[in-house]
């Protein structure tokens, strides 16, 4: 989309209106620039397109995949988002967040076909959006709004860049890794995708869906993702490892990467900021010299967006979601504060209250953490419009309320009260570093702390720096989406800071795009200050990519020998090991404060020879301090190609033949029984071991529920862990534990009959690397599968 401004206002914000349709007079070239408008989406589509194909997903499964998004997402969601909103703004605005909204009405969609078992015609249910709109005169005309404006083809071009750097970032870290079906001996996969495989493939017949390693156990958790992932494989007839290993993460990725942008401009008003949003969102990640990225070197629990997107499929999910909420809270919050320069961007109107809501209730679920970070934006804005004009607007209130209403959803109709076991404490997290009794006395504990708390700052928050030139600025007075956005960017770390448990680093997760969006505000700001001629501008980006380049082939190159030097340097005398992770990542600090200095004496001189450098500091020094955290990502690929992702574990591909065997040829109320219980993984550091009760293939490749196969991540164990894996405890039925072991390996005629009668078991899957079963069970079930390593039996 691109065309030349026609008005001053249209020349502010970089954009121009788009003219009725025909408008043109023949001969004036209007088809040869829609064609060159067309481009940019197309070559982004053309990487897409080549990283899925050249990852090996099947083209028949891409083209079922575009089908389903077109017909089940986009078309519904960009029909009601029509409906909504006052006036058309952007095209890419209409389709961004009308996809966003198509993934809310699809969890309605899902929760009403499962729940009355009309999984077969899931397909159809666009209609019940489509006819309203074909035959309702009223709405009619949203199928062909007009008044569209047109964003610069420059500004087309760099966000079709950052697409297709984000979906080729994802193929060099995950979509060429691993297999979509493993099929050697043996093969590899990250640990968790067989899990959330089987969550998707159980909700596709369950609502609400249920524990499938344990049938029958609830499952109180943030499962709203895996209906997503249901539909897509009910409407677009596609295979849910092929959703999951290939489909889903490029997809909801790129429609991430869209939604910063959009809502960068229509809530700063500035063209230019949804660029710079996507960058500090996507790609100034952890300051850091830790090599090789593993768990092991997360010092701050697991590491911003790009590094766990495709591990988290909830938090894949969640994101685009998190960003439209943001995007129509902030939307609200605009007109609670001093008449805004909106720049050419139309208002939505009332109706984005009505998007708070479904965006509120889809994101409610989706990630547990997203709704409280939100709330924390907007319990600052309350707090500062109560102190400064004495009342809270109405606005805020019923947002407040709207906010609310999903978080006790979610809390008691979902999760029912469950907490996973994150429990309040004070740097819980962290406190590990200066808890040590060897630091020795308190001065050195304070310091450690100290110097704990600057690593995670370092470490975390690099992207929301261009936040401080905005508060400085308007010495803070900020509007009250800028405290929305500041408040939800705090509110994140903080409860990090509040909370004890890994999974508490979620809620940091959850604050980066809110950081984002202010920082790209601040940054546009400071540029627009300096008046930065274009080739200057350009200069500026060009060296910001040089730097991230130089520091990510210095950290590939002799991170090993930095984190021995900083060791060295800051180590000493601690008497105590355990803050040694941090050393690196603050010597580094302390280099880049020197050259940061050295840099600012440098400038002072040269302003003096060059007067045009003066009041262009600061966004010299803004862009340069965020280019340190650029290699992150680049980082990540490079390793990969080296070192295995941690918990990238064994899965036979004779284990995968025998579970879609048994899909096949069962129906989806059927029950699996299994000797298989333990996942065989290679520990690099002490040989192959087993992790006890974390088997989980049988489930998510058979797509239906087993009696007793892997317990480590059900909710009650979870809890009790808090927060974490208990990849060793017992089961907690031990009764049926031994029920369903002695079917295996001490058959009876009772035995076969109670699996059968009382627990509505039929097949039962033995794995003989787990134990062999007994020659007896012939007796008492057909056998009707084997290829070595699994055999399979039918249950009379």
């Amino acid at each position: 989309m691109d065309g030349s401004p026609t008005t001053a206002a249209d020349r502010d914000a970089g954009t121009a209106p788009d003219g009725p349709v025909g408008a043109s007079a023949p001969g004036t070239g209007t088809d040869g620039r829609r064609a060159v408008r067309l481009l940019p989406p197309l070559a982004a589509l053309l990487v897409v397109l080549v990283v899925l194909l050249g990852s090996g997903t099947p083209p028949l499964d891409v083209a079922r995949y575009a089908g389903y998004v077109l017909w089940a997402v986009l078309l519904p969601g960009t029909l009601v988002f029509r409906c909504l909103r006052r006036r058309p703004h952007t095209l890419v605005e209409d389709l961004v967040l009308g996809a966003v909204t198509g993934l809310v009405l699809e969890l309605a969609a899902w929760a009403v076909l499962v729940r009355l078992g009309l999984q077969s015609v899931a397909v159809l249910w666009p209609l019940a959006v489509v006819v309203p709109f074909a035959l309702v005169p009223a709405l009619r005309r949203h199928w062909r709004p007009r008044g569209y404006t047109r964003p610069p083809l420059s500004w087309s071009w760099t966000v079709a860049g950052l697409v297709a750097l984000t979906v080729g970032y994802f193929g060099e870290v995950f979509l060429f890794r691993f297999p979509i079906l493993p099929t050697g001996e043996p093969s590899r996969i990250y640990g968790d995708l067989p899990y959330l495989i089987s969550l998707a493939g159980n909700a596709k017949y369950q609502m609400p869906p249920t524990f499938p390693q344990a049938a029958g156990e609830p499952l109180h958790y943030h499962w709203f993702t895996f209906a997503h992932m249901a539909m897509s494989s009910l409407v677009g007839g596609v295979d849910l490892p092929v959703v999951a290993m290939r489909l889903m993460v490029p997809a909801l990725s790129v429609l991430m990467v869209l939604a910063v942008a959009v809502a960068a401009h229509r809530l700063t008003g500035r063209l230019w900021a949804g660029p710079a949003a996507v960058v500090l969102f996507m790609a100034v990640g952890e300051f850091t010299a830790a090599y090789p990225n593993s768990v092991e070197s997360w010092a701050f629990g697991a590491p911003a967006v790009g590094l766990l997107s495709w591990a988290s499929l909830s938090l894949t999910y969640s994101q685009p979601l998190l960003v439209a909420l943001a995007t129509a809270v902030g939307e609200v919050l605009r007109g609670c504060g001093p008449e805004a320069d909106r720049r050419g961007v139309p208002a939505l109107g009332r109706g984005a209250f009505v998007l708070v809501g479904l965006f509120a209730l889809a994101s409610s679920a989706a990630k547990a953490s997203t709704l409280p970070v939100t709330l924390g934006g907007l319990a600052l804005v309350g707090l500062v419009l109560a102190v400064t004009t004495r009342r809270i607007p109405r606005p805020v209130v019923l947002l407040g309320g709207i906010l609310l209403g999903a978080q006790l959803f979610a809390t008691v109709l979902v999760f029912d009260f469950q907490s996973y076991g994150l429990q309040p404490g004070l740097f819980g997290s962290i406190r590990k570093y200066w808890a040590d009794p060897q630091l020795g006395p308190a001065p050195a504990r304070a310091a450690v702390a100290l110097a704990t708390l600057a690593a995670f700052l370092l470490n975390h928050q690099l992207r929301l720096l261009g936040a401080v030139p905005l508060i400085w600025r308007r010495r803070m007075r900020l509007e009250p989406v800028q405290w929305f956005l500041l408040g939800a960017a705090l509110a994140g770390p903080a409860a990090y800071l509040l909370i004890g448990g890994f999974n508490a680093s979620y809620f940091t997760i959850a604050s980066a795009p809110f950081a984002a969006l202010l920082s790209a505000w601040g940054w546009c700001e400071l540029v627009e200050r300096a008046a930065l001629p274009r080739r200057a501008a350009a200069g500026l980006a060009v060296g910001a990519v040089l730097t991230g380049a130089a520091l990510t082939w210095l950290t590939y190159r002799f991170s090993d020998r930095w984190a021995g030097f900083a060791v060295r340097l800051l180590g000493r005398g601690t008497g105590s090991r355990a803050h040694w992770p941090l050393l690196p990542m603050l010597a580094a600090a302390l280099a880049v404060a020197a050259v940061a200095v050295l840099g600012l004496l440098l400038w002072r001189g040269a302003r003096r020879v060059l007067p045009s450098l003066r009041g262009r500091g600061g966004v010299v020094a803004l862009t340069g301090l965020c280019a340190v955290a650029l290699p992150a990502l680049p980082l990540d690929a490079l390793q990969g190609r080296e070192y295995g992702w941690d918990f990238s574990w064994a899965l036979s591909g004779r284990q995968v033949e025998a579970a879609r065997w048994v899909r096949a040829r069962s129906l989806p109320s059927d029950v699996i029984a299994t000797n298989s219980h333990c996942w065989e993984f290679d520990d690099y550091a002490d040989g192959p071991g087993c992790d006890n009760s974390r088997s989980q293939w049988l489930s998510a490749y058979s797509e239906r529920s087993v009696l007793v196969e892997g317990w480590a991540y059900a909710p009650r164990l979870v809890a009790r862990s808090g927060g974490g894996v208990v990849a060793r405890d017992a089961f907690w039925d031990q009764r049926l534990f031994r029920l369903n072991e002695d079917a295996v390996y001490r058959p009876t005629a009772e035995v076969i009959e109670r699996l059968r009668r009382e627990h509505r078991v039929r097949f039962l899957v033995v794995d003989r690397k787990a134990g062999a079963e007994s020659p007896r069970l012939r007796e008492y079930a057909e056998p009707v599968f084997d290829n070595g390593r699994v055999a399979g039996y039918r249950l009379p």
